[in-house]
């Protein structure tokens, strides 16, 4: 019976030259990190390309010998998708749209195409603190926050995805913008330019 070789001994054969090392490398972890990015972009071909394009980044900095993460591959991999994530929206200028901004005024900021140099950089670093304290909020209302905001689905179509009523997809959309106000409050971030 072949035994469980780790991660960073994985790691090492692969850098030595051992191509099959990779493969049982992505074969573990694979359905880990597969959901995680297709729980952000809710779309099975974008998330499929997203990690194609881990893997050839992880290749790249592995061959480059520029890894360093000892014995954390994982966490290591899952960063990477996450920074591509991000990527894709802003790509994509698949902003946070919410109208609702005396409820909640962040994305009120992100929606001002015409930012010069300046703004643009704080408005990429409002967009990733907000992808942060999204990271924080309750599972269910994470889901409906990157529904409505990121993929601008109506909240009948919420309810329809999710199999929840509309008055508890709105109530999951108030509480997840409550619980938003209550982690930058806690943090002192400043969220606007």
């Amino acid at each position: 019976m072949e035994l469980q070789i780790n991660d960073s001994t994985l790691v090492k054969n692969y850098i030595a030259g051992d191509e099959k090392a990779l493969e049982i490398l992505i074969n573990r972890h694979n359905q880990r990190i597969t959901s995680f990015i297709y729980s952000k972009v809710m779309d099975r071909d974008v998330a499929e390309d997203i990690f194609q394009d881990t893997f050839i980044k992880v290749i790249k900095t592995l061959k480059r010998g520029s890894y360093s993460e000892e014995g954390k591959f994982l966490p290591w991999v899952m960063r990477i998708a996450h920074n591509l994530i991000i990527d894709h929206f802003r790509k994509n200028k698949r902003m946070p749209k919410f109208e609702g901004s005396d409820d909640f005024n962040i994305f009120s900021v992100i929606k001002d195409e015409k930012l010069n140099i300046e703004k643009q950089i704080i408005k990429d670093q409002i967009e990733s603190d907000l992808t942060l304290l999204i990271e924080e909020l309750p599972d269910d209302q994470k889901e409906v926050l990157i529904m409505r905001i990121y993929k601008d689905m109506s909240f009948k179509e919420i309810s329809e995805n999710t199999g929840v009523s509309i008055n508890t997809a709105l109530g999951r959309m108030r509480y997840a913008l409550i619980n938003l106000r209550k982690i930058v409050n806690r943090k002192n971030i400043v969220l606007t330019n």
